[in-house]
């Protein structure tokens, strides 16, 4: 046995590997974005030819995997939160095909928003399509349970979901490594049918989910991961999820609580265990990172639920992350004195890079809408969504990845004159490709402007879906090829932009403007890598 020092997203990636996957598939998403390049720096991922190529969005991710499934090999496919909504039809469906090889799916929440559009808990998303979930309190058990996971599938024919949090995802800590495992070899379905959810079908592959809930259950009473830790002190019950537990320890000096504790970490909810504390204490304290998702199910069976505590009834903050103050606090204990940064640091807002090809498009595009009155741009989601503060203050919406696009397609159809989206490249081809097509299919008076900085920005640098395709992708769902114009977003080329983006806006139908200019952070990655080759 060999020990590592991995972050949680590595820890998972490491036993993904472990356990012989043959592919690795996801959409590039903070906080899991580290699973899937952990795995491409692997050594054994490139000897054994394993696939780890980025996919174009999470639903193609889940069905890639799903597919190298069917063939009996193990995968996993890995997202943030928001992108499960994206994978959410193949997820759900994943759950009456069943599976081949084993399926996991990971999922990183991002409660308190440090870099999502909202704080949701993917745990429902996996009592939603009925199939087991694990979710890790430390490292070690993210390692652990990925393994698991895949054998947990293969033993019930099923999908497993992981659900982490960002600071388990983005923490790092000691985990021992056991011997891996080889590959599946390759193995078609024994049942030809098993994939084909016609009516007919469906209805018995149903059947077969619906019978596997007593034994996913059994398998969440008995599980190692669920475990009840008695106490002295039974006033109070407290169970927890997850990381919570760990940050209920960290308020009890002597490395115990002295009342009891559920630690739950795989679901189905084990109802023995909830019923043992539950008769055993005075009241009960739910920490759980993300919504109230154990505790609306105790007050959802329990009649008595005066002595159930925790987000719904204040005692805990209804939204952000844990953390031990909160603990202490909700337990009645002292809360220690954090450090708190200089106010200067504290309250600095994110801004552009220095050298962004970004702030001259923006430039270019406020001289333009100065002329049409405010609150007509739509954006969404990528480093450029900060054009919406100061001091360019350029768009107005920022809602899902695709959403520019549509968003200005319907305020177009309401009668808004102009109407401008912005959309980055990597969006463009995750989730704006369809809507553009809608666009095309009626000549919408709209004003598409591409942010093509050949990256997924954002989140690393990773190569986009579309690089150097853009321009054909756009005429090729049907805009007229005279009106996709391309600029070089540099202060040189500020005047030649206002014309282009004017002339366009001018247009009575569908415009495409793709401002082209290489992410300055990558471009700086790739200048430094080329000088340590000569």
């Amino acid at each position: 046995m060999s020990k590592a020092l991995l972050l949680g997203d590595e820890a998972i990636g490491q036993g993904a590997l472990d356990a012989g996957i043959s592919g690795i598939y996801a959409y590039p998403g903070t906080p899991s974005t580290e699973i899937m390049e952990y795995v491409q720096k692997s050594k054994r991922a490139k000897e054994n030819n394993l696939h780890c190529k980025w996919s174009a969005n999470e639903k193609t991710a889940m069905e890639a995997a799903l597919g190298m499934s069917y063939a009996g090999k193990r995968a996993i496919v890995c997202m943030k939160h928001v992108g499960l909504n994206v994978a959410a039809d193949p997820f759900m469906n994943s759950a009456i095909t069943g599976v081949n090889g084993g399926l996991v799916i990971t999922v990183a929440d991002d409660p308190s928003m440090h870099s999502s559009q909202n704080e949701q808990d993917s745990r429902y998303y996996g009592k939603f399509a009925q199939i087991p979930v694990l979710e890790p309190s430390n490292q070690q058990e993210a390692y652990d349970m990925t393994r698991e996971a895949f054998a947990l599938s293969e033993k019930y024919g099923s999908p497993v979901s992981i659900r982490i949090t960002t600071r388990l995802a983005h923490s790092r800590f000691g985990v021992n490594l056991s011997e891996p495992e080889p590959p599946n070899d390759l193995r078609l379905p024994g049942d030809p049918k098993q994939f084909v959810l016609l009516p007919s079908i469906a209805k018995k592959r149903y059947k077969i989910l619906l019978r596997s809930q007593d034994h996913f259950e059994d398998e969440a009473e008995n599980s190692k991961y669920n475990k009840f830790i008695d106490g002295n002190d039974k006033r109070v019950g407290i169970i927890t999820t997850g990381i919570a537990f760990n940050y209920l320890m960290e308020i009890f000096h002597e490395g115990f609580s002295p009342h009891p504790v559920l630690k739950i970490g795989q679901y189905p909810l084990p109802k023995k265990l909830l019923n043992k504390i539950f008769n055993e204490t005075q009241s009960l304290l739910v920490l759980e990172e993300g919504y109230p998702f154990v505790e609306e199910y105790l007050r959802g069976v329990i009649f008595n639920e005066n002595k159930i505590h925790g987000r719904l009834d204040g005692t805990v903050p209804r939204d952000g992350e844990l953390n031990p103050n909160i603990v202490a606090k909700a337990l009645g204990k002292e809360i220690s004195t954090n450090y708190s940064p200089p106010e200067f640091l504290a309250n600095r807002p994110p801004e552009l890079c220095p050298g962004c090809g970004h702030r001259d498009l923006y430039d270019a595009l406020n001289d333009v809408m100065k002329d049409y009155g405010p609150q007509r741009v739509f954006s969404d989601i990528g480093c450029y969504t900060l054009g919406a503060l100061p001091p360019y203050n350029a768009i107005n919406s920022c809602v899902d990845m695709g959403a520019s696009i549509t968003m200005a397609k319907g305020a177009a159809d309401a009668g808004v004159r102009p109407s401008v989206a912005v959309i980055g490249d990597s969006t463009f081809t995750h989730s704006g490709m369809t809507g553009l097509l809608d666009a095309a299919n009626e000549n919408s008076p709209v004003t598409v402007i591409i942010l093509d900085n050949a990256a997924v920005a954002m989140t690393g640098g990773q190569p986009s879906a579309g690089e150097g395709r853009i321009e054909q992708i756009c005429i090729g769902v049907g805009v007229k090829p005279e009106h996709v114009r391309t600029v070089i977003p540099l202060p040189k080329n500020h005047d030649e932009m206002v014309r282009v983006i004017k002339e366009e806006i001018e247009y009575d139908g569908l415009s495409v403007i793709i401002a082209q200019r290489e992410c300055i952070q990558t471009l700086v990655a790739r200048k430094k890598r080329m000088r340590k080759k000569k």
